[in-house]
């Protein structure tokens, strides 16, 4: 069986499972993972969270065994125009009917002492946490190709 076909199921079997949970209204799109190699001691995860509901929400954590501390974080650029990674205690809104993308740059899913490395193509197990929606459980593949802008358009998960 080939890597695509892999993935291909693997995405399958997730918005199945996906959309099983609660009542949809947030719905992650097209998320990925990378590392920048394998002795990487950190990584990031990166997606596009979506609030079809009628209330705003926040995503206000991220859990994981794949890492021994996942934070939320944000790139910021400092009076002397150096870019800096903080984390963001208080998480990221999602307006409601609205979009929030997590991506590379930007605001993201950050893994700190990573627990094994991430090679292409392995689920990382992620539990994002939501002050109303609750915890929406993903699997989110790694992708050390794909580029910065690039989507793959194809996976979604809700809660």
């Amino acid at each position: 069986m080939s890597l695509k076909s892999i993935l291909l199921a693997a995405t399958a079997t997730l918005t199945v499972a996906g959309a099983a949970l609660a009542d949809g209204a947030i719905m992650i799109e097209d998320a990925y993972a990378r590392a920048a190699g394998k002795s990487a001691k950190a990584g990031a995860a990166f997606m596009t969270i979506m609030n079809h509901g009628d209330e705003a929400d926040r995503l206000i954590d991220a859990k994981s065994d794949a890492a021994a501390r996942v934070e939320l974080h944000t790139h910021k650029v400092n009076a002397d125009g150096v870019a800096q990674m903080l984390h963001v205690p208080e998480g990221f809104a999602i307006p409601a009917g609205a979009a929030h993308p997590l991506a590379r740059g930007g605001d993201h899913v950050m893994f700190m002492g990573l627990t094994q490395p991430f090679e292409q193509g392995a689920m990382i197990p992620v539990t994002l946490i939501f002050e109303k929606a609750g915890e929406v459980q993903i699997e989110i593949p790694v992708d050390l190709e794909r580029k910065p802008g690039e989507g793959a358009g194809h996976q979604k998960h809700s809660n």
